[in-house]
């Protein structure tokens, strides 16, 4: 059990649209792996800014809430029957609420987009924000929810020596521990210098920097294979960007894993690059995993930046 763990429910955010009753059915899933409750939660509010509503309004907006936050609940014991279902209705903006409820949670699970924002938007301001914000795993699930496939599912998981990608990585294994899945851990290189052209580097050996780089990331992974010998784990070393590299091995995948923020993001970046465009592209849900503590290979790793393409 990782940092990340708590003893609280499974917290989806819920509010009728196509994407929340997918992530209603993965949360359902997780609270039935782990053995915990699951909270459903609908945020309601007011939503014009200039004329202060009266409390029969209120009551009405209200009403209309619990009707959708009743009717997740619902849904939920139709998907797993006798499961721990509870429901929490806030008033107030979605992200606010459901960051305050996932402070009693073991993992946030939401729709890439709710009602609202506009046509063509792959994943919304909700989504974006708790994931960048939670201090705990946010599982992030599309409307198009890939049906599973036969077999052994598969999890895909970012590695690229970061805190947050260590606890990527753990994640990553305990998830497939739950599920019976097997791991396909992905490491970025991408160094100029290894190519012909202006952006080479100069005065570096691009072939020894890929030879340490390769054997960080095989170092890195040597620790939770030890730890989880019955998940089947494959390694790819992929000379390409992170973004490139990632979405593409997470096609046909159950769950891509990956560091809120990895290599390359700047000190002040609450979500990586990498991960912003995978919320955005990825044909399969997202978690993001948020750093805890000092990674092992923290300031290494960020010594050998140039070496290992980031996967946040």
């Amino acid at each position: 059990m990782n940092d990340h763990e708590r003893t609280g429910a499974v917290l989806v955010g819920y509010d009728g649209s196509p994407a929340a009753d997918q992530a209603l059915r993965w949360g359902v899933r997780e609270a039935r792996f782990r053995r915990l409750p699951l909270t459903v939660c609908h945020a309601w509010h007011w939503p014009y800014p200039l004329r202060q509503p009266d409390n029969d309004t209120l009551e009405v907006l209200r009403g209309a809430g619990a009707i959708v936050a009743d009717d997740g609940v619902r849904k939920a014991h139709a998907l797993a029957e006798g499961l721990d279902v509870r429901w929490r209705l806030e008033r107030g903006w979605a992200s606010a609420v459901l960051l305050e409820a996932s402070r009693d949670a073991s993992l946030v699970v939401l729709g890439s987009r709710g009602h609202g924002g506009f046509e063509g938007l792959s994943v919304g301001s909700t989504a974006v924000q708790v994931a960048s914000h939670a201090d705990r795993p946010v599982v992030v699930v599309g409307p198009d929810l890939p049906s599973a496939p036969r077999g052994r599912e598969r999890l895909v998981v970012g590695v690229d020596g970061s805190t947050g990608g260590e606890s990527a990585i753990g994640f990553a294994f305990e998830e497939a521990a739950l599920r019976d899945a097997s791991v396909t851990a992905v490491c970025s290189w991408w160094d100029p210098a290894a190519f012909r052209g202006p952006d080479r580097v100069p005065f570096s050996d691009p072939q020894l920097i890929r030879r340490e780089a390769m054997a960080r990331f095989e170092e890195d992974l040597a620790l939770w294979r030890s730890r989880f010998p019955q998940v089947p784990l494959e390694s790819e070393f992929v000379v390409d960007t992170p973004r490139q590299a990632l979405i593409g091995a997470a096609r046909g995948a159950a769950l891509l894993v990956l560091g809120a923020r990895g290599i390359g993001s700047g000190p002040q970046t609450l979500l990586g690059p990498v991960t912003q465009a995978a919320l955005q592209e990825a044909l399969c849900p997202v978690a993001v995993v948020p750093a805890r503590g000092t990674g092992r290979r923290g300031t290494e790793a960020t010594a050998g930046a140039s070496a290992r393409g980031g996967t946040g």
